[in-house]
């Protein structure tokens, strides 16, 4: 932003309000046309007034925009909201979910350093530990979730890092983000938490202890399923050293999909109750269905772990992943026999989608990864959207009576 130009009330003063205000305002800065909504960037590179000017600002002398990979308005203004919401010094914006993994590995670990990352996790973060860190020098360890104990003996001299999610993809699984960051830090080790599936409308980690948060903004963030995204968030000196990773390697997040996410920003609060209040009630009547072997979802009374999520969460998310009786051709006949709900796997859309984990997002894993992570053939996954609960439950009937 030009330096000579003060917004004045055209901009909001945002001191003290609430979440819902942030998720709505922050990050917000007009210009001199006076726009009302947020206005979108398209642009590669910036001009100077001068080559002097242009060589301050490159030498980080002077504040400004110097090249969309790294400094972008649109992109700025979704990366201050994010902080605001997520309690966060400072936030980072990436190209995907996994860009932002990748961005956080890379800007706080170097070769010889050592990695927890839990049992429970994506099987795409377990493909880039597994196939691409681990040949650069990245020891990777990857204790169970829950287990506290597990997660202290595995500690190494060389430790750097903790990675988890939680809740966990697709089984629901949770750690105590406290204690874990208690113990991380006895090591001085960062902890990292995935916040995707609760977004900070449920959950806040860094308030809890953690040290970075991240999301695939692609999901609950955007909310409409139209945009890839990442974001890391967390203290200025860890966020200072993913912006350089991003300067240099150009994971970007595009203007486009930054101002999309800020609109999808502005509804969060709102979706996320409304898609826990839905998978809460689709998961309390899955599990009085004969088909049905177990149901995975914290917000289930006979969840093991129901009262931790509840210290820590103020709702209980979209996802619930259920065990059908039989085996992989048991759980493709149901997923087949729905009508409504879109066989893809995506999540965090309006519309509910229903996947077999262990042929699509679990995949790539080997048969032994899948068995650590929980992946058993018979699971399928559903992320609950807006739609109207009764209908979601008479389209996963059809499931149930082709099993």
């Amino acid at each position: 932003m030009s330096l000579e130009w003060e917004a004045g009330r055209l901009d909001s003063d945002l001191e003290g309000v609430g979440f819902d205000t942030l998720a709505v305002r922050a990050g917000q800065h007009r210009t001199p046309e006076g726009e009302h909504g947020e206005a979108m960037f398209l642009t590669s590179s910036y001009v100077f007034r001068s080559a002097a000017d242009a060589a301050a600002r490159f030498a980080g002398e002077q504040p400004g925009n110097v090249y969309s990979r790294y400094t972008n308005p649109t992109v700025r203004a979704f990366e201050e909201r994010i902080a605001a919401l997520e309690g966060a010094e400072q936030a980072v914006a990436t190209a995907s979910g996994m860009a932002a993994i990748l961005a956080i590995v890379m800007s706080q670990c170097s070769a010889g350093d050592h990695v927890l990352v839990s049992r429970s996790v994506f099987g795409s973060t377990i493909s880039l530990f597994e196939k691409y860190l681990k040949r650069f020098g990245i020891e990777v360890d990857y204790p169970p979730l829950a287990d506290l104990a597990a997660w202290e003996a595995a500690f190494k001299p060389n430790t750097k890092l903790l990675f988890v999610e939680s809740p966990s993809n697709p089984l629901a699984e949770l750690v105590d983000i406290a204690a874990l960051a208690e113990i991380a830090h006895a090591h001085k080790a960062l902890l990292v938490v995935d916040n995707c599936f609760c977004t900070p409308a449920l959950q806040q980690p860094l308030k809890l202890g953690a040290d970075i948060i991240m999301h695939s903004a692609t999901k609950y963030i955007d909310g409409q399923g139209r945009g890839l995204g990442g974001v890391v968030a967390g203290r200025k000196t860890e966020m200072e050293a993913v912006v350089g990773f991003l300067r240099t390697a150009g994971p970007t997040l595009s203007p486009f999909n930054a101002w999309m996410f800020l609109k999808g920003l502005e509804t969060l609060r709102v979706r996320m109750q409304a898609h826990s209040a839905s998978a809460l009630a689709l998961a309390q009547w899955l599990e009085t269905q004969p088909g049905i072997d177990k149901v995975y979802y914290a917000g289930l009374a006979s969840h093991p772990q129901h009262e931790l999520a509840k210290r820590q969460q103020s709702a209980f998310g979209a996802v619930v992943s259920f065990e059908v009786k039989g085996g992989k051709e048991a759980a493709w006949r149901f997923i087949d026999a729905t009508k409504v709900i879109s066989i893809t796997t995506n999540l965090g859309d309006t519309k509910t989608t229903i996947a077999h984990p262990a042929t699509t997002s679990h995949g790539r894993l080997s048969p032994q990864e899948r068995a650590n992570a929980g992946i058993r053939d018979n699971l399928i996954r559903v992320a609950v959207g807006l739609e109207d609960v009764a209908d979601l439950k008479a389209d996963l009937a059809r499931g149930l009576a082709a099993l």
